[in-house]
């Protein structure tokens, strides 16, 4: 089994949800399923159909999210002894040198990824261009509009 990286705040957010589904989200399923019985006739009862549904995909998630957190290989950024080159965890600002704007990111797993939040994740294009690079160094990225360079400005372990 392949190891999935998570920084600890992934894993975290992973725990919450896995906890929110088992004591949430399952109890609420069964009684609506309880609830939708008591009407009657189960073969025309749209209501048990769709908390039926409800329960398995609370159910699989529930698996997943238990598959998951048991391959997990959690990593604290803040211990990461990478002597300034970009590896999952890093938090890097960047300088796109054709507008001479400025972005930081944190290199993260996919379950953690989210663009909105800077965090992208360590298998995008992106985030390929940079494992290994440096402070100081360029990084060229395929981008859907072309190859885009980025000079690395910091590299930090937080």
């Amino acid at each position: 089994m392949q190891k999935i990286p998570l920084t600890i705040r992934g894993a975290e957010l992973l725990k919450q949800e896995l906890q929110h589904l088992k004591s949430v989200a399952r109890p609420e399923v069964i009684e609506a399923i309880a609830e939708a019985r008591s009407h009657g006739d189960l073969s025309e009862n749209a209501e048990y159909e769709a908390a039926k549904e409800r329960q398995g995909f609370i159910e699989g998630r529930i698996s997943e999210l238990e598959n998951k957190l048991s391959l997990a290989h959690i990593i604290n950024p803040a211990e990461i002894h990478a002597e300034g080159k970009i590896v999952f965890g890093s938090t890097v600002t960047l300088e796109d040198l054709e507008t001479g704007e400025q972005v930081t990111y944190q290199i993260v797993g996919e379950d953690e990824a989210d663009i909105k939040a800077r965090k992208i994740y360590v298998g995008s294009p992106i985030s390929r261009a940079l494992i290994g690079k440096e402070e100081g160094d360029v990084a060229e990225v395929q981008a859907p509009g072309g190859v885009r360079e980025y000079d690395i400005i910091s590299v930090q372990y937080i």
